[in-house]
């Protein structure tokens, strides 16, 4: 199995670039509310697709490296910038401003790029590989709508969130009640337009030259940008939270849990996995949140448990 490895991910750059040049098919696809950007290649003898639905302020730009990599091992992969990120449209005049209507919304964009897409390019063996919000997003999807998926994978899912220095409780009433007074498309108090941090300060990986590679992609494409969540975002989230106990996935799912994460609440992953009959989870010591863009010693052996899943699924 292929890895690609910080030591040697600078001097890959122009074959990687090259690949999404040549090999990589990127498109819109059409929405009643706006235009949805996805990309999606299929190497030859490809037996398996990865569908991946990425995390809040991500899109298919950030995941360059994975898509390159799951390519190279033979897999097929498609990817969607999921509504108000990437390079898809976006509802509000502020750009920066996350925000969505209803959390399920977002599950259903995946579904149509699932009918649409997905199905007129790709028939054979599929499995979902879901990011923090994406996991939320692929579980809903998955809970919500007909389809014919093997399994799941879900890195650092957001099964409930970290409201740093207020209270959970309160956060939660100043969402829904901002919302009642008509004020849902303001940001949540100390959230702002984007702002790359400095890498010591960050929360999300522990490796400097795949934080390096984030923020400059971001720099370069300053239309990627995405700022922090508005009231009605986080009261759309906190709807989801609320009702995940009623929600159930029946085919196989695996919980990649960043031990290190205070972006999303591991205790709500390790919960759900414990009513979910066919569901697994396993933590990654010294881990930050984005498990995928995480130093190699944590990075391969998630990607190793992933293609371990992948492989025992019929």
């Amino acid at each position: 199995m292929f890895y690609s490895t910080e030591s040697e991910l600078l001097a890959q750059q122009c074959t990687i670039k090259r690949f999404f040049a040549q090999q990589f098919t990127t498109q819109y696809l059409s929405t009643p509310h706006g235009n949805l950007y996805y990309g999606f290649a299929i190497p030859k003898h490809a037996k398996t697709a990865i569908v991946i639905s990425t995390g809040r302020i991500e899109g298919l730009d950030k995941y360059q490296e994975l898509i390159w990599e799951l390519y190279n091992n033979g897999y097929a992969i498609f990817i969607i910038d999921h509504q108000g990120q990437g390079r898809s449209y976006r509802t509000l005049a502020n750009p920066h401003k996350g925000y969505v209507n209803k959390f399920n919304d977002y599950a259903d964009d995946l579904a149509l790029f699932d009918k649409t897409v997905i199905a007129q390019h790709w028939q054979g063996k599929k499995i979902l590989l879901g990011h923090s919000m994406g996991g939320a997003i692929a579980y809903n999807f998955l809970a919500r709508h007909k389809h014919n998926y093997q399994g799941v994978f879900l890195s650092a899912p957001m099964f409930d969130i970290y409201t740093k220095g207020t209270p959970r409780p309160i956060a939660k009433l100043a969402a829904s009640i901002a919302c009642l007074l008509g004020c849902q498309q303001y940001y949540a108090l100390g959230q702002k337009d984007y702002h790359p941090d400095e890498f010591s300060l960050n929360t999300l990986t522990s490796s400097p030259l795949r934080y390096q590679f984030f923020r400059q992609t971001y720099e370069i494409e300053k239309s990627l940008q995405l700022g922090g969540v508005t009231y009605g975002w986080l009261n759309a989230v906190f709807k989801f939270i609320d009702q995940l106990t009623q929600q159930n996935v029946t085919i196989p799912l695996f919980v990649a849990s960043a031990q290190c994460d205070v972006i999303v609440d591991n205790q709500a992953q390790q919960q759900l996995v414990k009513r979910l009959p066919n569901a697994k989870i396993h933590t990654f010591p010294s881990a930050k949140h984005e498990l995928l863009f995480e130093q190699d010693h944590i990075r391969q052996a998630v990607l190793t448990r992933f293609y371990q899943f992948c492989n025992s699924l019929t």
